[in-house]
């Protein structure tokens, strides 16, 4: 008797495939374009030497490795909420702002959904079109009825009418998935009227938002990249945000984000982070310690943290460099309006418009490598290599 023989085989992620097929591609003007990781001169993911100073520090004056508790690293928690909500926001001084630390951004997203399903019975939860492909899976598979708005038509450009349209037919008490910026995989964000609009239909709906904050700082600067999730925050009694420490700290594979919840008063919020505390210890025990304590050393310490804004905001400022550098490199083939809107675009990605075929065309022939949606890391790119892909994408246009 096999006990495994009627267990079938799950596709493999394609992200995950495309670096597969990176790593053995022989030519040697290979350009990696798919796996969502920024990347500096040299095709490394560097780490910040903010973080590095911190690190050294927890070496010189850690004394323990024990167990942190459910909600996580506490500083780490404090510090998080500053960084998020501004620091000195009333719902944190109120007690009605708490963060439960997980293993990153998407252990945030696995906490909202089980906290979803187990306390709000029958809500369904509303995703992008298109959105983060995990987002997805990880919704649907804890079981909650997950529905779409469009959010880009069929021009590739922002579709805010068909987007607030649509959310106006959301049940009431639903619960609606945003992203605060950088949208991902779009690269298309909201601007501030069109927040204050989704807003108001957030209002009339009863709905609950679910704000993914996984790329604050990649956007316009910490602060404005918090515009929203802040709108939110004030005009609303309760909020779930999601929150990722792996692009802005370059702590990738630390695991370390949070799920930052608003309620209407001290009382409540302590009911619900008593769940999550339930749900958390089922799902991972007790969170990893040490990206947490990096955050919290660098956020902390007023010359650390002057440290990382600062190569923050180069990081920054180097994607954008990089986005326009690629439409001008596309000029002489007549090709600048129409990719444009890579240049309008924030964050890390950039749905390029580029059909699938193109895209196959690309990898075959020029070692281009990007989803096959046309989603394309911007990050990936290098200055020195703008020239060529401009050619290539020329060739297949």
């Amino acid at each position: 008797m096999s006990h495994f023989a009627k267990v079938g085989r799950v596709p493999g992620d394609p992200i995950l495939g495309l670096m597969d097929a990176y790593r053995v591609d022989p030519n040697p003007a290979k350009l990696d374009l798919g796996v969502g990781v920024y990347k500096d001169a040299r095709g490394l993911t560097p780490i910040p030497q903010a973080v590095k100073l911190a690190e050294q520090r927890l070496v010189d004056t850690e004394t323990t490795k024990t167990y942190v508790g459910g909600h996580g690293d506490a500083a780490f928690g404090r510090l998080l909420l500053d960084l998020v909500l501004g620091t000195g926001n009333p719902l944190e001084a109120a007690g009605r702002a708490g963060a439960t630390q997980t293993p990153g951004g998407t252990g945030a997203l696995r906490l909202a959904a089980e906290f979803i399903a187990s306390n709000l019975p029958g809500r369904g939860i509303w995703l992008s079109d298109p959105t983060w492909p995990i987002h997805e899976t990880i919704f649907g598979g804890a079981g909650l009825k997950v529905g779409h708005y469009p959010y880009v038509d069929a021009t590739n450009r922002l579709d805010v009418a068909a987007m607030i349209k649509a959310l106006e037919t959301v049940p009431a008490g639903d619960v609606v998935l945003l992203h605060a910026c950088c949208h991902n995989p779009t690269g298309f964000d909201l601007g501030q009227d069109d927040w204050r609009r989704v807003l108001e239909v957030v209002k009339a709906r009863e709905l609950l938002p679910l704000i993914d904050f996984a790329y604050q700082g990649f956007g316009d600067g910490l602060e404005q990249d918090a515009w929203a999730v802040r709108l939110f925050a004030e005009a609303l009694p309760e909020l779930l945000v999601t929150s990722s420490c792996s692009k802005n700290f370059g702590l990738y594979r630390e695991r370390t984000g949070a799920l930052i919840v608003c309620a209407g008063d001290a009382d409540k919020l302590t009911d619900v982070r008593s769940q999550l505390a339930f749900l958390a210890r089922n799902l991972w025990s007790t969170p990893p310690a040490h990206g947490a304590a990096v955050v919290a050393t660098i956020l902390g310490d007023a010359a650390l943290k002057a440290k990382w804004v600062e190569e923050l905001d180069a990081m920054r400022q180097r994607v954008a460099g990089l986005r326009l550098g690629l439409v001008e490199a596309l000029q002489p083939y007549g090709l600048a309006e129409r990719f444009a809107h890579i240049g309008e675009q924030r964050g890390m990605f950039s749905y390029t418009g580029l059909s699938p075929e193109q895209v196959a065309r690309l990898r075959a022939e020029f070692s281009v490598y990007m989803v096959s949606t046309g989603r394309a890391n911007v990050a990936g790119l290098d200055f020195s290599r703008i020239a060529d892909l401009a050619a290539a994408i020329a060739k297949v246009c």
